[in-house]
């Protein structure tokens, strides 16, 4: 039975305990917030670690963000201080010189792109005021390989890591944050389908396969094998040679 309680505290202390030893005295975590779960719990989590003071939220629409009004609400509920960077312009930029390259855009590029170009924005103002850029991957999201490569699967630490759905949206209630940052239904921002649109499963089943190995539907369960298997490149070590061994 998960203890959300026990959780919350474990993540605060180790999150705590990492800028101890990992970074000089008040060093900032940067965090992209969407206003989804995911950014929501982990910012609220270093907030009880580190103090608000300590919290810098980055938002990062893609030219109009019809949802951004949670992001902002998060920042005010949280207390802290937020910079938003429009990453509309640089995005079709690049989009434009690679097709005056001669390439033809395709859907891989046109949506890991942006994720990709919201983490150097992450790492430019953590450069910036000398801080630390917090990962918001979940562990079902990771199971399936629903994140980008150095993107949004990029940082320099992750408390949400080892966690389910479920089990993040149950730390962010114990942590006292309203539903509408808990519960709000995640879109790829795109096309506007939810996550569970686009991956052909709840993450409810995602959870049950990953807790307890169980799943009912065979379909279902040959996809989730073989997402994860496909995606495990993307939260391992990247191969490297090792000369004369």
């Amino acid at each position: 039975m998960f203890d959300a309680k026990t959780a919350k505290n474990q993540i605060t202390a180790w999150i705590a305990e990492y800028f101890e030893r990992n970074a000089p005295p008040e060093t900032r975590a940067v965090i992209g917030i969407s206003g989804g779960k995911d950014s929501s719990v982990a910012a609220a989590l270093c907030v009880e670690a580190l103090g608000k003071e300590r919290v810098l939220g980055v938002l990062m629409p893609q030219g109009i963000q019809p949802d951004i009004g949670v992001a902002y609400a998060l920042c005010k509920s949280l207390g802290v201080a937020y910079v938003e960077i429009n990453i509309h312009a640089p995005v079709q930029d690049l989009y434009d010189e690679i097709v005056r390259a001669g390439m033809e855009l395709n859907s891989v590029a046109t949506f890991n792109t942006p994720a990709r170009l919201r983490m150097a924005t992450l790492y430019a103002i953590s450069g910036i005021v000398g801080g630390r850029v917090v990962n918001t991957s979940n562990l079902s999201e990771d199971w399936v390989g629903y994140a980008t490569k150095f993107g949004d699967s990029a940082g320099d630490f992750s408390p949400l890591a080892d966690l389910t759905v479920a089990e993040v949206k149950a730390i962010g209630r114990e942590l006292g944050l309203a539903a509408e940052f808990v519960d709000k239904t995640p879109i790829d921002g795109l096309c506007g389908k939810t996550d569970e649109d686009n991956l052909g499963f709840t993450y409810a089943v995602l959870d049950r396969y990953i807790r307890e190995g169980l799943c009912e539907d065979d379909r279902v369960k040959e996809k989730i094998d073989r997402l994860h298997k496909a995606n495990l490149h993307k939260v391992s070590p990247m191969p490297t040679f090792r000369l004369g061994r």
